[in-house]
């Protein structure tokens, strides 16, 4: 289980890295990070159907319910007291979805914007409890399944990272620590 569930993690985070570039919305990687992770759900028994409405509809967020990350530098952080709808998201209204209304920044990346990837995958037993009574993600999550994994806590790797003019660079320079299955083994 551990192991599975780790590769879903570290392909939401690799996706996600690979497609980050100028002109992308930082919402659209988020959207990406989670279609990956509803993909690999599905592989495991735990959701069914088409990852893009799973996300449209939410259910991701039962596994995924924060942002994929953060700006980063002064007065960029947790910026819902300084006005973080017109930070993060130009003037547009931010969702009220759950799990997606915790994305912090949802316009397009730029060169120079310094952020965070940080997707993650959690089994919440009281936020699954909750969902399930409510009767939500019928068709999606198979509860009967998720039961399996009510004691695994989660998952959550970050890198910081830099737009470049042609796509993004890890800060801290190319050698990396080891994250996949293989280089941790």
């Amino acid at each position: 289980r551990q192991r599975a569930v780790y590769e879903i993690q570290n392909a939401m985070h690799l996706e996600s890295v690979k497609a980050l570039r100028p002109g992308i919305p930082y919402m659209k990687v988020y959207e990406l990070s989670a279609q990956v992770m509803v993909e690999g759900l599905k592989e495991l028994g735990l959701m069914k159907g088409n990852a893009e409405d799973a996300v449209r509809e939410g259910a991701h967020a039962l596994f995924y319910p924060h942002g994929l990350g953060h700006m980063m530098g002064l007065d960029v952080h947790d910026m819902e007291n300084l006005g973080e709808l017109w930070v993060g998201y130009d003037g547009q209204p931010k969702s009220t979805q759950f799990g997606r209304k915790s994305q912090r920044l949802a316009i397009p990346l730029e060169p120079g914007f310094v952020h965070t990837v940080e997707p993650g995958i959690y089994f919440i037993p009281a936020l699954i409890d909750k969902c399930k009574a409510e009767g939500k993600y019928k068709g999606i999550v198979d509860y009967d399944a998720l039961d399996a994994y009510r004691d695994f806590g989660g998952i959550r790797i970050e890198d910081d990272i830099i737009v470049t003019e042609t796509g993004s660079r890890m800060i801290g320079g190319d050698k990396r620590i080891p994250i996949t299955v293989d280089e941790l083994e």
